[in-house]
């Protein structure tokens, strides 16, 4: 099979969504019913992580052991990178070791880096412009409760961060609308983004605005890992952008919530909104587990079937 990695939610076309998704649905049933699927025995995942992570590690970890593999974790501090190693040396090193490499760093130049220098796939598990895993399970699990996210609307209220970025990627490959509001000063970067256009979003300065007529709401904490130098600052700014009941009741009466976790109660979306019958976000958590496993499956595997 051709080499191939997943970087950018656009690294893959709508054609290996739709399969990954059909694979997806398989493999989460079968992890339903206890059945033992093993086809990645033998294998072995590194997961070299620079930043704190629960779903992401777990999610990984744990995917792989379902499939019948190995994973490592590695901490970058922990390993010769933490002391400066070449990122390129490194990937040349790994990747001779191992079958499939998950990342989880800051800038989005380090995984390319390793990638372009790595004879095995390598999986983007978090940058500061990219999270592809999240907004794969947040589709599917879209699609789980509601079918084909073609032609609805998604709004995205806080911060233009890297789970913002993936949604307006992934809009334009599934042909939904999304509705961006932020606060002055957080507005998307497009430079960060890597669209083609700009027929798939639109900006909303006020947040009731951006959820009118929405099927799924969605947010993130206020201040990203990395960026805690202006949590003070940023709570000021974004006082006004706390999703509770009063901005769902602007959405479509059965619109989704969702949050890709950690969440701060009372900050960022209110106990009521997050706990409450709208809100799908512990499913949300554990379809990265099932979309994962069947992402890796693909990447080593190719289609099956």
């Amino acid at each position: 099979m051709h080499l191939k990695h997943f970087l950018q939610f656009n690294d893959f076309n709508g054609d290996e969504f739709e399969y990954l998704f059909e694979r997806t649905r398989w493999i989460k049933q079968e992890f339903k019913q206890y059945r033992r699927y093993w086809p990645l025995a033998g294998k072995t995942l590194a997961m070299i992580f620079d930043k704190h992570s629960t779903r992401t590690r777990l999610s990984f970890e744990a995917g792989m052991h379902q499939l019948g593999g190995a994973a490592i974790y590695l901490p970058t501090k922990d390993t010769q990178l933490g002391r400066g190693e070449p990122v390129e040396d490194a990937a040349k090193v790994m990747s001779r070791m191992v079958d499939v490499i998950t990342i989880r760093t800051y800038e989005q130049d380090i995984v390319r880096r390793f990638a372009e220098n790595s004879i095995v796939p390598v999986i983007n598990g978090l940058t500061d412009e990219n999270h592809p895993c999240q907004i794969l399970s947040d589709i599917f699990t879209f699609m789980e409760y509601r079918g084909d996210i073609a032609g609805k609307t998604i709004a995205w209220i806080g911060d233009s961060n890297n789970v913002c970025n993936t949604w307006l990627q992934a809009a334009e490959i599934f042909n939904f609308k999304v509705h961006v509001s932020t606060p002055p000063g957080y507005e998307i970067k497009p430079e960060c983004v890597g669209l083609s256009g700009l027929n798939h979003y639109e900006k909303f300065s006020c947040p009731h605005e951006a959820v009118k007529n929405a099927d799924l709401v969605t947010t993130d904490v206020w201040t990203s890992m990395g960026f805690e130098a202006e949590t003070e600052a940023r709570m000021n700014d974004f006082a006004d952008f706390c999703v509770d009941s009063e901005m769902m009741a602007c959405a479509n009466r059965d619109a989704l919530f969702m949050h890709c976790l950690p969440a701060h109660r009372g900050e960022e979306v209110s106990a009521d909104v997050i706990d409450g019958p709208q809100s799908v976000v512990w499913d949300e958590a554990e379809n990265r587990m099932h979309t994962q496993k069947a992402l890796m499956e693909y990447l080593l595997l190719g289609k099956i079937g």
